[in-house]
């Protein structure tokens, strides 16, 4: 599967993706960020990474820009604990310039098309960044604060739990357009 955004393509990781992969995910600022990537992130996670296979039900995506075919990052939508969720990662000389949320409503575009009704995710409390990539996505602060394990950081960490209705977001596209 693959979607086009204004800037971005997101596609597939193939396996001639990983050396790609492996230089913006290999930063301990990226990963501690994430639940199931391991600290210190090695060239095998990353070619284990691009080979998993994918279940069309739950896409996961390289974040390209079009322009340049560059990779940005990863974003995807997986089944955890009972729910749909949301999750990406954005290498650091990426930060800052609206890659994540493109990317983000790309895949709610891709999360409603299949038939999903309410998306979940997360972000540690120590990554505000992610707080205002979901804001602006349209997550609503569900109230829970929860502990979940990080791999990357090897404990468990405070995190904040968001939640997506996809028909009210439906209804807010519909309107716009």
């Amino acid at each position: 599967m693959f979607h086009c955004t204004e800037r971005l393509l997101l596609r597939p990781a193939w396996p001639e993706d990983w050396q790609a992969v492996y230089s913006g995910i290999a930063d301990e600022g990226v990963v501690r960020n994430l639940a199931r990537a391991p600290w210190p992130y090695s060239q095998d996670d990353a070619r284990s990474f691009v080979e998993l296979p994918v279940d069309p039900r739950f896409p996961r995506f390289l974040i390209t820009r079009s322009r340049d075919a560059a990779l940005i990052g990863c974003i995807g939508i997986d089944m955890t604990v009972g729910q749909v969720e949301l999750g990406y990662w954005i290498a650091r000389q990426h930060w800052g310039r609206g890659y994540a949320t493109e990317a983000g409503r790309g895949v709610i575009e891709i999360a409603s098309t299949l038939g999903y009704k309410t998306l979940f995710s997360s972000h540690f409390l120590d990554n505000p960044a992610s707080s205002k990539v979901l804001s602006k996505l349209g997550f609503k602060p569900t109230g829970r604060i929860v502990n979940r394990h990080s791999c990357g950081r090897g404990a468990e960490a405070l995190i904040a739990e968001y939640s997506l209705d996809l028909s009210e977001q439906s209804a807010d596209w519909q309107t716009a357009a």
